[in-house]
C-alpha cells in the first residue's frame, strides 16, 4: 500500500466525496487513528449525498434514500457509536405488506414471497396478481433441476427459469425493479441477490430452500406473514437520515470538511499524491491553481468521476471503471389530508409491473411506514419515477411531472381532490448498474487499484447499493489506508 510515514508526523490522508462512504472513511480513520490528519473534500454545498432530510409544514421528507436494511450490521454499528442507538425506529408493524399493481388494481403480495421466492404455497395459489398458468408454473420450480456452476445470468433469466415468465413479469420484476432501478435483463444475479442462486445450488429449489427456511423460523419462534422486502428488517432514525450525517461530521475534526471544493486532477508527486483542486461549479471543474500532498487518498466518488481521477494513471483502469452505467430517478413526494383517500391504507409501499405501463415505478406509504413523518389526520406518499424503464421520466418538468403521477395515485388510491403538499427531487445518474459480469469486473478494477500506492475506493458502484454496504466500504477503506501507513495493524 503507502509507505510508512516519518514518525515526525500523523499521516495525511484524503477523501474525496462527502456521501456516506465518504462520511464513514473520514469516521473510521479518526475514530481509529485520532491523530491522522483528514481532510474531506465535498463538491457540493452540504454533506450526505443521497441521505437529505427536510422538514416541511410538519413534514419529515426523505428526499433521497428513507432507510436501510439491519440484516447487515454496519448501518446499526455506526448509528450506535455516533450515539443514535436510541434514535433507530423500526417500521410500522402493523402496515407490514406491499402492493401490486396489477391492470390498474393495487393486489396485495401475497404472504410469504419474499423477492423473488415463495415461503408459503397457498397464499400464492389463491392470489389474483397470478393466472392459473403461472401459479402452476410457480409450484413446478420444485421439479426443476438446479444450474449447479457459478456463471452469472441476468435477472431476468434466472427467474424466469426458476417460477416462469408471469411470475417473472408481475412479481419479481417489479419488486427488483424498485430496489434497483434497473433492466433486469441487464441485472446481474450475482451481483445483487446472489443468495437465491446459493438456496438454488444448496437445496435444488428456491421452493424447497424457503419451506426449509421457514420451517427452522417456526421452531425458533421467528417466522412472520410479511411479503416483499422484508419490512421488519428496516429502520430509520428518528429526526432523519441526515441526523447520521451531522452526528459524523461532528465527529470530524472542525477543520477536516470542505464543501464547494471539488477536485480537478490527482497527481503522483514523489511518495506522495497532490490533489488539484477545482473550481465549485454544476458542470465540469476547472483548476483553481491551489493543490495539496496527501500520503494516502480515499475516493468515495461516483464510478464516471474515478474513472477521470484516475484514468490518468491506469488507462484500462479508467476505462474499465468508465464501464459501470447509471441511471437516474426522480422522487415525487406528495402530501393528502386523510379524508381525501378512500383506499384503506393497509401496507407499506407500492410496486408496478413494467408490463402496466404506469409513470410509476413505485410508491411507498411514507407515514403508514414510519408514523412520525406526518401529523396524525395526513398521509405522505413517496412516488419514484423514472430509472432504466423511462429514463425521460427522470428528468421531465415538474409542470408535466406532477399531473401525470397524481392521475396515477388517484386511480390506484382512490385520492380526491389535490395534494396539500407536494416535493420534487431529482437524482440524475446516481444508481450505478451491476450489470451481468459486476463481480468479475470489479474484481479487475481492484487488482489495477492495487498498483496505484495509497489509493483505496468506496462508495455504492461496487459491492452493494444500500446504506450499510456503502459505510462498510468507506470503512474497509480506511482500515486499509491506515494499515499501509503503519500506523494500524490490520487486525484492530
Amino acid at each position: 500500500m503507502t509507505h510508512p510515514t516519518s514518525s515526525a508526523r500523523p499521516p495525511r490522508i484524503a477523501v474525496i466525496g462527502g456521501g456516506i462512504a465518504g462520511l464513514a472513511a473520514a469516521h473510521r480513520l479518526v475514530e481509529l487513528y485520532p491523530a491522522c490528519d483528514v481532510a474531506l473534500f465535498e463538491s457540493r454545498d452540504r454533506l450526505g449525498g443521497a441521505l437529505w432530510t427536510v422538514h416541511e409544514q410538519g413534514y419529515q421528507v426523505e428526499k433521497g434514500v428513507d432507510n436501510f436494511i439491519t440484516t447487515l450490521p454496519w448501518g446499526l454499528s455506526l448509528c450506535r457509536r455516533v450515539g443514535l442507538g436510541d434514535e433507530l425506529v423500526p417500521t410500522n408493524p402493523e402496515f407490514r405488506r406491499t402492493f401490486v399493481v396489477r391492470r390498474g388494481r393495487l393486489h396485495k403480495l401475497p404472504d410469504g414471497f419474499l423477492m423473488m421466492a415463495p415461503t408459503q404455497m397457498w397464499p400464492l395459489a389463491v392470489t389474483p396478481i397470478l393466472s392459473p398458468w403461472g401459479k402452476l408454473r410457480c409450484a413446478w420450480e420444485y421439479f426443476i433441476p438446479p444450474r449447479m456452476n457459478d456463471v452469472d445470468e441476468s435477472m431476468a433469466t434466472f427467474v424466469r427459469r426458476r417460477l416462469g415468465r408471469e411470475a417473472y413479469e408481475r412479481l419479481v420484476e417489479p419488486l427488483v425493479s424498485a430496489v434497483y432501478a434497473a433492466d433486469l435483463e441487464k441485472l446481474s444475479v450475482l451481483a445483487t441477490l446472489a443468495r437465491f442462486r446459493d438456496m438454488e445450488r444448496e437445496h435444488g429449489s428456491l421452493v424447497r430452500a424457503m419451506r426449509r427456511q421457514m420451517a427452522q423460523r417456526r421452531r425458533e419462534g421467528t417466522a412472520s406473514r410479511e411479503s416483499g422486502a422484508r419490512f421488519s428488517m428496516f429502520v430509520t432514525l428518528r429526526r432523519g437520515l441526515s441526523s447520521l450525517v451531522e452526528a459524523v461530521a461532528a465527529r470530524l475534526p472542525q477543520q477536516a470538511i470542505r464543501l464547494n471544493r471539488p477536485v480537478e486532477s490527482i497527481q503522483r508527486h514523489g511518495q506522495q499524491w497532490r490533489l488539484v483542486l477545482g473550481q465549485p461549479g454544476d458542470g465540469e471543474t476547472s483548476a483553481s491553481g491551489e493543490t495539496l500532498d496527501f500520503d494516502a487518498v480515499i475516493l468515495a466518488t461516483p464510478s464516471h468521476v474515478t474513472a477521470r481521477l484516475l484514468g490518468p494513471h491506469d488507462a484500462q483502469l479508467g476505462r474499465e471503471l468508465g464501464t459501470i452505467t447509471r441511471s437516474g430517478t426522480a422522487i415525487v413526494t406528495l402530501a393528502y389530508e386523510r379524508h381525501q383517500v378512500a383506499h384503506p391504507l393497509d401496507g407499506i409501499g407500492i410496486v408496478v409491473p413494467a408490463i402496466e405501463k404506469s409513470p410509476i415505478l413505485a410508491c411507498s406509504l411514507s407515514s403508514q411506514k414510519y408514523a412520525h413523518r406526518a401529523p396524525d389526520d395526513k398521509l405522505l406518499l413517496r412516488v419514484f419515477v423514472g430509472g432504466s424503464r423511462y429514463p425521460e421520466m427522470a428528468e421531465m418538468d415538474a409542470a408535466e411531472l406532477h399531473p401525470r403521477i397524481e392521475r396515477e395515485l388517484a386511480g390506484l388510491l382512490h385520492i380526491s381532490g389535490e395534494p396539500v403538499y407536494r416535493n420534487l427531487t431529482r437524482w440524475p445518474n446516481t444508481m450505478p448498474q451491476y450489470h451481468v459480469g459486476h463481480r468479475e469486473l470489479v474484481a479487475s478494477i481492484e487488482a489495477k487499484v492495487a498498483n496505484l500506492p495509497g489509493i483505496q475506493l468506496a462508495g455504492n458502484a461496487y459491492h452493494g447499493v444500500g446504506i450499510p454496504d456503502c459505510i462498510h466500504g468507506g470503512e474497509t477503506a480506511a482500515e486499509t489506508v491506515l494499515e499501509g501507513c503503519g500506523v494500524v495493524d490490520s487486525g484492530e
